[in-house]
């Protein structure tokens, strides 16, 4: 791999050649899409990307043909789904489970799976088991692991035996319990100089594409043109070569609050309340059924 060059410092001129002065002279039909992590990676500089979470069939199905470039089976299924408070109750057999449904709605669009918490912090067998039952038996097309330069040994190995791995900076969910809850990341040099380093790690490793997460816009947008592989951003501001949200946030249907970052697109929850309301109603009145 080439060697890096240094990030640009304050004031520097994006050369007209670099990715990010190339964004969106080209749009990608979408009947080009193809379920490939190849297909992913060289979007970068040709247009953004987007993508979704699924967690079943039906949204599955739903999700591709909105024309998403690829889909993620997010262990935010804990949170949006099962009930729990973060996404570290969220098991391997969960994950395998929601994996397969997606599968089973046959998107034809790139499949992830993130590989649920602990799994990164094992021999590197327990590892590989857990991205081969990820794919062998979920059908997932490649994984999504959480944290940089000290999984990144780790990670060149499983692509070594082919699994994609697409990484994950700034906020880890997994790790909530120990940062003490949710918040911005790289708001001082320190912190942004580490992300810098595991992203660069990451995509050294063989990494197609990275999820920066709750990334300072500044610092998201400044290693987007550093690196040669797509950023994927998840309230890291409009830097990044692509941007992915939770569906049920995007649709409305997420109890309670929602990050500030999140654009719903609808209210289903809503709408779904008053009509299980109208059925309830019917059926108490007799208007429902009718001989």
């Amino acid at each position: 791999m080439p060697s890096k060059k240094s990030p640009a410092q304050k004031g520097d001129k994006v050369s007209q050649d670099s990715p990010r002065s190339r964004t969106a002279k080209k749009h990608t039909p979408r009947n080009e899409r193809t379920p490939s992590v190849t297909y992913v990676r060289d979007l970068k500089g040709k247009r953004p990307i987007v993508a979704l979470t699924a967690y079943d069939a039906p949204m599955a199905k739903l999700v591709s043909d909105a024309g998403v470039d690829f889909l993620l089976v997010g262990d935010s299924v804990g949170t949006t789904m099962l009930g729990f408070g973060t996404t570290i109750r969220v098991t391997l057999d969960a994950m395998v489970h929601h994996t397969a449904a997606v599968r089973r709605g046959n998107p034809d669009c790139l499949i992830l799976a993130d590989l649920p918490f602990g799994e990164a912090s094992l021999s590197f067998d327990r590892l590989l088991e857990a991205c081969r039952r990820l794919m062998q038996e979920g059908g997932a097309d490649g994984v999504k692991i959480e944290g940089g330069k000290d999984v990144a040994d780790d990670i060149e190995r499983l692509i070594a035996t082919g699994i994609p791995v697409m990484g994950h900076v700034g906020l880890l969910p997994q790790t909530v319990k120990a940062i003490g809850g949710y918040r911005k990341f790289a708001n001082d040099k320190e912190e942004a100089q580490d992300i810098f380093t595991d992203a660069i790690a990451l995509e050294e490793a063989g990494c197609f594409a990275i999820v920066f997460e709750m990334i300072r816009e500044e610092v998201a947008t400044e290693l987007t043109r550093h690196l040669e592989i797509p950023t994927i951003g998840i309230g890291s501001g409009s830097g990044c070569d692509g941007q992915i949200l939770v569906t049920t946030d995007v649709l409305g249907l997420t109890p309670g609050d929602v990050p500030s970052f999140v654009k719903p697109y609808a209210q289903l929850a809503g709408e779904a309340g008053k009509a299980l309301g109208r059925f309830v109603g019917d059926v108490r009145e007799g208007r429902y059924p009718k001989s």
